[in-house]
């Protein structure tokens, strides 16, 4: 009887998980059904220019674009009327603008936005008309290995920074762009108390080239004596007796051109500057070379070397050989 009463246990719960399931199935059928419904299909014929007249029909707010430097060029460098304006970067957009909006169609993504994807994409589109220049090394450059793109650094359509002209910038100033990524420098450059970046009188793109550079650092010269000979020309020379870290264009040994707590934006102060390299024999016949008392060191702070050797860059002075006048 029991054996029975097992057995009649046992089909009733097949009966119900069978009746289980086959509501489940059903569930997941209509739901299918739903989402088949709800999928639209591509359309199969191509996109067609429509004119920025229907662009602005919903991006109202790119109004401002025709005050854009690039809807002036446009017209006058490449011969594009502004209706074309908006579909010489974005694509023909007749499948987009038919969309309506509606995100869940296809044809909605059917327009290019180089802002969204892979930055070498976006910048593939900018580089159509920026090829060459000061973009000559942008392919294989740091920041498009490390994935920065045009966007980045520019607004396309910006009227807000500088109205429309250019610099088309993303930001209020060039070292504000950079600090976008940079933070460390903008830090440093808090350090000096008299800048010419934090001053307006230049800017990063003064000394690096962000769209690529052969030397290092994306530097605009060969080299950083060159570039920061650009305005220190005074220490060019060539001089009748130099400074070796002068002649051989070390300026970043001694100076720090992001800032410094110390005067002259030097990495260290004197003594201890200049007695990284010439800490050896002491300095006979002046106070360095005196013992007894607080004279013995070699390292204090009061004991600067400019304050004989003020030419530390170099000296045409016949008599200028140790740089003191």
């Amino acid at each position: 009887m029991k054996h029975s009463l097992g057995w009649v246990r046992w089909a009733s719960l097949a009966s119900l998980s069978a009746a289980f399931g086959l509501v489940l199935a059903v569930r997941a059928e209509e739901k299918a059904g739903v989402r088949v419904a709800e999928t639209k299909e591509a359309s199969s014929s191509p996109a067609e220019y429509v004119g920025a007249s229907t662009c602005l029909g919903c991006h109202a707010e790119k109004e401002s674009f025709k005050k854009n430097l690039h809807a002036h060029s446009f017209l006058n460098a490449k011969n594009i009327e502004f209706e074309k304006s908006c579909e010489t970067c974005h694509g023909p957009g007749s499948l987009h603008a038919a969309a309506g909006g509606d995100k869940s169609n296809p044809d909605f993504l059917t327009i290019k936005n180089p802002t969204r994807g892979k930055a070498t994409e976006g910048a593939a589109t900018c580089l159509q008309c920026h090829e060459g220049g000061h973009r000559t090394h942008w392919k294989g450059s740091i920041h498009e290995m490390k994935n920065v793109g045009c966007q980045s650094c520019h607004s396309m359509h910006g009227d807000k920074v500088n109205h429309g002209k250019a610099p088309l910038l993303a930001k209020a100033s060039p070292a504000e762009t950079c600090y976008q990524c940079h933070a460390e420098k903008k830090a440093q450059i808090k350090k000096s108390g008299h800048m010419p970046l934090v001053e307006g009188k230049m800017g990063c793109n003064g000394c690096h080239n962000a769209h690529g550079s052969p030397s290092e650092k994306l530097l605009v010269k060969n080299n950083v004596m060159e570039t920061c000979f650009t305005c220190h020309q005074d220490k060019r020379g060539p001089f009748l007796w130099d400074h070796a870290p002068a002649r051989e264009g070390q300026c970043a040994f001694c100076h720090d051109p992001h800032g410094s707590h110390n005067e002259k934006m030097l990495t260290a102060r004197s003594p201890f500057l200049c007695q990284r390299c010439l800490v050896g024999g002491r300095h006979p016949a002046t106070a360095y070379g005196f013992s007894g008392g607080d004279q013995i060191s070699n390292r204090l702070a009061y004991k600067g070397c400019v304050n004989c050797h003020f030419q530390v860059h170099g000296s045409n002075h016949p008599s200028g050989k140790w740089l003191n006048r």
